[in-house]
């Protein structure tokens, strides 16, 4: 069976490299499904899990946002952040999605509720690949 070469990168490096049978990734105008041979195409990620299919296990990495640039036979992810279910330090995402949620219902002027609901879904997601709840 043919593979795809998938490459997840962020600004601090390396996040994941291996050979997939199929990808799906959440971007900006839906969930995309890609298996090697698939057209070349640039699309914006968003916030979600990137779901990385080998035989018959399925690997998932939490991306915050980026884009994704298909090739025939090789797919690069460049995000914002990434990480691989097993390396999320649960703790870590759920403190963060308790600050997010308090700053939310805070009814201070001085608190960005957009910078806060992205914090929210970021953690979120985290939480979500490393439960896997997708």
């Amino acid at each position: 069976m043919k593979t795809l070469t998938v490459n997840i990168v962020t600004p601090d490096g390396p996040v994941y490299d291996s050979e997939v049978d199929m990808i799906i990734a959440k971007t900006a105008s839906g969930e995309i499904g890609i298996l090697p041979g698939h057209i070349p195409m640039v699309a914006p990620l968003v916030a979600g899990a990137i779901k990385l299919k080998k035989e018959a296990k399925t690997e998932y990495v939490a991306v915050s946002s980026g884009f994704v640039e298909v090739r025939p036979e090789k797919v690069s992810i460049l995000a914002t952040s990434a990480e691989v279910a097993s390396n999320i330090d649960i703790a870590r995402a759920k403190e963060a999605m308790k600050r997010a949620e308090e700053r939310l219902q805070s009814k201070q002027d001085s608190v960005d509720f957009n910078r806060a609901e992205l914090a929210m879904k970021r953690a979120m997601n985290r939480i979500n690949v490393y439960e896997g709840n997708i």
